[in-house]
């Protein structure tokens, strides 16, 4: 969630068979896409979208990543892991530090982990991106 430039997407890229991004702002995406093309990358798949609403058409997910800080935990998130399932994202305000936190799925259970501290620009809503 939150591709921007695509240097993190191209690096899950190297690291997965398939990779989908999505990214609120439609100029960043595009940008993106088209640079990810020229080099090459054909296992990523783009979506212009609210991030905290994940891609629910492609869920259940094994990993998600999220590289924008939000106020809490977005639902529908967690609800399109997999089993055995990991979410990775920066949790707090965005005038303070936040806390990375680590959330695995097992079952219909969730176990949530705090991990680091960290800083990241705030994860935008569609509804606030004015």
């Amino acid at each position: 969630v939150g591709t921007g430039s695509g240097y993190q997407t191209a690096i899950l890229a190297e690291m997965a068979a398939l990779v989908y991004t999505v990214e609120l702002i439609p100029v960043l995406l595009e940008h993106a896409r088209q640079l990810l093309t020229e080099l090459g990358y054909a296992n990523i798949r783009f979506r212009v979208g609210d991030g905290s609403c994940g891609w629910p058409e492609n869920a259940p997910f094994d990993r998600i990543l999220v590289a924008a800080a939000a106020p809490a935990i977005p639902p529908p998130l967690t609800a399109q892991l997999a089993d055995g399932g990991i979410l990775v994202i920066p949790v707090g305000s965005s005038l303070h530090y936040q806390t990375l936190v680590i959330v695995r799925r097992t079952g219909s259970r969730l176990e949530k982990r705090e991990s680091i501290s960290c800083r990241f620009v705030p994860l935008v809503h569609a509804d606030s991106a004015g």
